[in-house]
């Protein structure tokens, strides 16, 4: 089995997971947020469904300055719920498809992440994945669920079955 076979096993999971958790993000409450130093829950919930294009830059560029980035800068502005999911979904088959296409020798290859002159990381490209796309995306959708839950919207099981929800 290749690195990409067994990545997008993780990365189908985490979609999935993450696309339930957008499927119930109220509309009409986009300024929300448990506490002033949290992200609003517009924000958050587009910054949940865009993040895989940044592992579709992972998997594809050179190496990545914060700085100075060639990229577009994603929009985080929720509208619809629809929209989200749809921009989700959009992302979501962007970097399937890169992951798809990535030989093991390529996932090998380091991936050098900065701002400026500034290295954030300098791994290869399997673990920046992994830890900048993936485990970001894991801690953001959960963070999500805590807001559901705080307004009382029923929590998806997503790695067991949630108070709200069985398997």
């Amino acid at each position: 089995m290749t690195i990409a076979e067994m990545l997008l096993q993780d990365f189908d999971t985490e979609i999935s997971n993450t696309r339930r958790t957008l499927e119930r993000v109220p509309e009409g409450q986009n300024e929300w947020t448990p506490h002033e130093k949290s992200m609003k829950i517009g924000k958050l919930a587009t910054h949940c469904a865009t993040l895989p294009m940044f592992g579709v830059y992972i998997v594809e560029d050179e190496g990545m300055d914060m700085a100075n980035s060639t990229r577009p800068h994603m929009d985080f502005n929720f509208t619809t719920r629809e929209a989200c999911l749809k921009a989700a979904d959009e992302a979501a088959e962007k970097c399937r498809a890169a992951i798809a296409s990535a030989s093991d020798e390529h996932f090998a290859e380091l991936w050098p992440f900065r701002f400026g002159e500034q290295f954030i990381s300098n791994e290869n490209r399997l673990k920046t994945f992994r830890l900048i796309c993936l485990n970001h995306l894991i801690h953001h959708t959960a963070q999500l669920g805590v807001y559901l839950r705080l307004n009382g919207i029923p929590v998806p099981a997503l790695y067991g079955p949630s108070a709200d929800e069985q398997w």
